[in-house]
């Protein structure tokens, strides 16, 4: 008699199921590790709180206006997250819009001389005090909160101080009928229509520098050399990244895109208050916090940093939109603040415990 030995079918691998589910695993902690997601979702829950109690902030011409304040800081904001990925603050890129205006306007208007000229004048004033900032804190070891606080106070003082010995008035000239004034304008402060709705150009460039700062970041040998200087200045001169160079051309680009944002301001209202700009430096700050920027450098993202600019500009309109008291608008953003780095940082415990 023969016996047939019968064998139990061969379990089911299991193998492709998991592979699966880490890759999904490694996807989701993969996205909760980016800087912006934090930013992103207090977008999307302030969005829909305005869009709930403010029948107007519904509107096209609404978004339009809220898309319009966050460019005027989100393009300042763009230079600020790229500094303190670098680790290091700049407290005074709020007054140097405003000196970045003024000297356009001044410049031009008592020699007399086509408006590009003072514009170009005002660009290598600003460069110059983003290249000051940057060597003194390179050269010194002094930290930049300090060092940018200094220049904050003087750049205040000189504004108000030579617009009154020079105009005899807190604000500058109507430069509006000066030669190069109406191309200027374009350039810096027109504005389009898209399905009757009026889009701000500001809007367009606010789009060009994030996208620029984002591929120089995440795509180029500077961006590497950006987050290193960051994260760690003394391993990175160990392993040749030119620390004091990348910082002070960091300072510099602040420098540029505060006098971008001085040259809209002055060929928007054709005229510059001289104190005009204090306290904006901080809302800079705020954006790229909201955005996922540490305060220790070495981390964050441009993308974060604009979408912590469009939350402001929703907060700042919305606030209007639904008819609070405008007088609460600091307490919101300083909630805002402490609910986006409590947020971001729930954000990155979670992704690092995924891991």
């Amino acid at each position: 008699m023969s016996t047939t030995l019968e064998t139990a079918p061969a379990p089911r691998p299991r193998q492709p199921v998991a592979d699966e589910r880490m890759a999904r695993r490694s996807l989701l902690s993969r996205l909760l590790t980016r800087p912006e997601v934090g930013a992103l979702l207090g977008a999307i829950v302030i969005y829909i709180v305005f869009f709930a109690v403010a029948p107007p902030f519904r509107e096209l011409d609404s978004l339009s206006s809220v898309l319009y304040v966050s460019s005027t800081f989100g393009i300042p904001a763009v230079a600020v997250a790229l500094l303190m990925i670098g680790g290091e603050f700049d407290l005074s890129a709020g007054v140097a819009v405003t000196s970045s205006a003024l000297v356009a306007s001044m410049f031009s208007y008592q020699f007399t001389a086509n408006m590009w000229v003072g514009v170009l004048v005002s660009l290598v004033v600003a460069l110059l005090i983003g290249f000051i900032n940057g060597y003194l804190v390179v050269k010194t070891g002094i930290p930049s909160f300090l060092v940018t606080l200094g220049t904050f106070f003087m750049l205040r003082g000189l504004n108000l101080a030579i617009t009154k010995a020079i105009t005899g008035n807190v604000a500058t000239n109507d430069v509006s009928n000066m030669d190069g004034f109406a191309s200027a304008r374009r350039v810096f402060a027109s504005s389009f229509s898209i399905g009757g709705v009026s889009i701000r150009i500001t809007l367009l460039w606010w789009i060009l520098f994030v996208a620029v700062a984002t591929w120089v970041l995440l795509r180029t040998r500077i961006g590497n050399w950006i987050f290193a200087v960051g994260g760690n200045a003394a391993s990175a001169r160990a392993v040749g990244v030119p620390v004091n160079r990348v910082k002070i051309g960091l300072f510099m680009a602040v420098g540029f895109m505060a006098w971008f944002t001085g040259m809209h301001i002055l060929f928007a209202f054709n005229t510059v208050q001289s104190g005009v700009g204090i306290g904006n430096e901080f809302i800079y700050i705020v954006a790229a916090v909201v955005g996922g920027c540490l305060l220790t450098g070495g981390y964050g993202s441009v993308i974060g940093a604009a979408i912590g600019a469009f939350i402001f500009g929703m907060t700042n309109q919305g606030i209007v939109y639904a008819g609070w008291n405008p007088d609460w608008f600091y307490f919101f953003l300083g909630a805002l603040l402490l609910g986006a780095i409590l947020l971001n940082s729930f954000v990155r415990k979670r992704a690092e415990a995924m891991r």
